[in-house]
């Protein structure tokens, strides 16, 4: 019984700051709702006995990826009131999206709730020495190992991407030279100016 109660309480939050990260103005405020949606995933990770998806999430996405997400939006100079003015052009098909998920969801929801669906799984209770850790390993290096290599290729070329995007060109831009910075020689830096002392009045 706390179980669903927990599961309603900390959904319900997590609805209310996904809300928040599309409707926030300021993009800092975005992502400290992000933050807020991460942490509230983590918990229904628990409640669903799964402890390293819950600790990944934490680690990953909100100690790592939202540092480097506020880096970008930094970095990148992005205008956002230039963004936020196409909002309400496409709120309608955003809103009938939103409206499908929903329905897709309480379906699958209504189905598990009949027992119709043979295929879905209960949360199992596991004895106290279960490592969900071990078993996920397991998986991922042996069945979806080429996934696995797959996706962190994916993650390498957008780590590229998001470089190549910061060093782009700007106007007024300052950048080094190591050419002429290499080939630079003292006399055409320096240049000693020889003048006659003068005598103080």
């Amino acid at each position: 019984m706390i179980v669903n109660v927990l599961f309603y309480v900390f959904g319900a939050i997590l609805v209310l700051t996904a809300l928040g990260v599309i409707t926030a103005r300021n993009p800092v405020h975005c992502a400290l709702f992000l933050v807020a949606a991460f942490l509230n995933s983590a918990v229904i990770w628990l409640l669903l006995q799964a402890e390293f998806l819950a600790l990944t999430l934490i680690v990953v996405y909100v100690g790592a990826v939202m540092v480097l997400w506020l880096f970008v939006v930094m970095m990148l100079d992005v205008d956002v009131e230039k963004l936020r003015q196409g909002f309400t052009r496409y709120a309608p098909l955003g809103a009938l999206i939103a409206l499908i998920v929903a329905a897709q969801i309480g379906l699958v929801v209504y189905v598990r709730k009949l027992g119709l669906d043979e295929t879905a799984a209960a949360v199992v209770d596991r004895p106290a020495d279960y490592s969900n850790t071990q078993e996920l390993g397991h998986l991922l290096y042996t069945q979806y190992l080429y996934p696995f290599e797959i996706a962190a290729v994916i993650l390498l070329v957008a780590i590229v991407a998001a470089i190549t995007l910061t060093m782009r060109d700007r106007p007024g831009q300052k950048v080094q030279d190591i050419g002429k910075q290499v080939a630079a020689r003292a006399k055409d830096r320096v240049r000693i100016v020889k003048m006659d002392a003068e005598a103080k009045q």
